[in-house]
Order: structure tokens, then C-alpha cells, then sequence
């Protein structure tokens, strides 16, 4: 079951390296060809690559995922959006994210049971402190596990 006190928790600020060779290797993943993601020698970011962040980078107490303590048999993704605020960041800069539990919701669902909908944002910020870019993950908490078991 989430925990509501975890609304409005901030993790610990996190540093990103955006390096050129995980740039060329997210975009080749990802099935782009786009020349400005795999040829230019400091690229920008593909919109979505943001998410590495969350996976590889937010550890420790800058996760606030954690925080949150969601049923993960009960979780599901329910969406992501990614927000910049001047052009995407490039090869060779160090992004600084600190991510928040910016809210905390519930709906009815169709089938009978209460969905808890939970969104953290994370902020990055270039090095001389601007923000450059947000990712908003959207979670959802289901009364049943996924699978309908009770």
C-alpha cells in the first residue's frame, strides 16, 4: 500500500554524465538513425534518454521511488513525459537531478477497487545551475495484482 507521508519527498540531489557513447548506444536501441544523435561528435540527447537516469544513476536516498513502498505485484506504469526547457543537453555535460513525489491521487477503478496514482518528477539542472529538463514518471497502484488475484 503507498505510503501518503511520501508525498512531497526529495531525494538527494544525483549527478548524470551525459556521455557521447551511451547517447550513440540509446539511439541505436532505440532503432534511430537520426545523424544528430549518432554522428556529431558531442550529440544531443534523444527526448526519452532521460529514463537512464532513473535507472542507472538515481541510487541510494536519491531514489524516491523507495519512499513511495508501493505493492510492486500491484504497480503498473502509467505514463512518462519529458519536459525541456531550452534545447535538449549535449555530450560532455554533467546534469545534476534531484527527483520529488510531486503527487499522490486515487481513483475508482471499473472493475471495483481503489487505483493510487503517484508521480515523481525529477529535475535536471546544467552545470551552472539552470534547469534544463524534467522527466514525470506516472505509477498507478492497483487494488488487485496485476493477474486479478486479490
Amino acid at each position: 500500500m503507498v505510503d501518503r507521508s511520501a508525498l512531497g519527498f526529495e531525494g538527494t540531489p544525483f549527478e548524470f554524465p551525459v556521455e557521447r557513447g551511451k547517447i550513440r548506444e540509446f539511439a541505436r536501441a532505440t532503432m534511430s538513425d537520426a545523424p544528430e544523435y549518432l554522428e556529431d561528435r558531442e550529440p544531443i540527447i534523444p527526448p526519452t534518454f532521460l529514463t537512464v537516469a532513473s535507472w542507472f544513476w538515481q541510487e541510494g536516498t536519491a531514489d524516491v521511488a523507495s519512499r513511495i513502498d508501493a505493492d510492486l505485484s500491484r504497480v503498473l506504469h502509467a505514463g512518462q513525459e519529458y519536459v525541456f526547457h531550452g534545447p535538449p543537453p549535449r555530450a560532455g555535460q554533467t546534469l545534476t537531478g534531484t527527483a520529488k513525489v510531486t503527487e499522490l491521487y486515487e481513483k475508482e477503478g471499473r472493475k471495483g477497487g481503489t487505483m493510487t496514482f503517484f508521480v515523481t518528477t525529477t529535475e535536471f539542472r546544467d552545470e551552472a545551475g539552470n534547469l534544463v529538463a524534467e522527466a514525470r514518471t506516472t505509477g498507478v497502484e492497483t487494488a488487485k495484482a496485476v493477474g486479478g488475484e486479490e
